[in-house]
């Protein structure tokens, strides 16, 4: 068989892997529906290939200056940092700036092989000193489940304007359904499997002690048992190796 590409293709492999057609798989279509969305919210909540770091970019209106706040997409995971809104020291060019000044009498000298360029980056780096202790960086709050990104500052004083761009780091969740080889991924095809499972114990548990003809009784706490402990297991093997460290997100 081909490997899982699809929501459904991934639904039967688990049924497959399980005993299907073999063996009836006594779980309903809307529970393996349920599994499968936990499967893959977990995956996409722990999973270090399940996001990606991109760059947010937004055109600032007069509608989120009158909000206070700048609406985030729903598949943001995190907001690691905004980048500095303005900057004195790299942002203007006239003839009195720092900056400026420094290319005039540096750059000549790099052109010419006379220059030194650990001087350079040195100035580079105290120009970036300055511009951090005098202009700062942008304060921000963000919360996942609210989709809104709060910059703390005067926006009656403008300190955010109408047109300007703001570009803020963030990391999204992959779509599954967009970038399908997420469903062939091995961690969550055992998960969603052990998942399914667990669910198929869970309801042959109150059949319990039941004999049916030939002599043959249910034993559903022992399938839900063997399956929870795959779920512990798996839950600690993406924690433990999957996952990005606690800090990687501190910005």
């Amino acid at each position: 068989m081909a490997p899982p590409n699809s929501r459904d293709t991934l639904i039967d492999y688990c049924k497959r892997r399980l005993g299907d057609p073999v063996l009836e798989i006594n779980v309903d279509e809307d529970q393996i529906e349920d599994r499968i969305d936990e499967a893959i919210q977990y995956y996409q909540e722990f999973h270090s290939d399940a996001t990606i770091k991109t760059f947010l970019k937004h055109l600032v209106t007069a509608t989120d200056v009158a909000n206070e706040y700048i609406p985030i997409s729903s598949n943001v995971l995190t907001v690691t940092r905004l980048f500095p809104l303005s900057s004195s020291f790299n942002s203007s060019f006239n003839f009195f700036d720092i900056k400026y000044q420094m290319m005039l009498n540096d750059i000549a000298d790099l052109q010419n092989f006379a220059g030194d360029l650990a001087y350079y980056e040195q100035m580079q780096q105290y120009l970036s000193m300055l511009d951090m202790k005098l202009n700062g960086t942008a304060q921000v709050h963000w919360s996942r489940h609210q989709d809104r990104l709060y910059i703390h500052g005067d926006f009656a004083d403008q300190d955010i304007k109408v047109g300007e761009y703001l570009v803020a780091e963030v990391y999204t969740i992959l779509d599954p359904d967009s970038h399908t080889s997420i469903y062939n991924d091995m961690w969550l095809k055992d998960y969603a499997t052990a998942l399914i499972k667990q669910q198929w114990g869970m309801n042959l548990i109150k059949f319990e002690g039941v004999q049916l003809p030939g002599g043959v009784v249910l034993n559903g706490r022992q399938l839900y048992d063997d399956a929870t402990s795959e779920i512990e297991r798996l839950r600690e093997a993406i924690r433990l190796e999957h996952e990005f460290p606690a800090d990687f997100f501190v910005g």
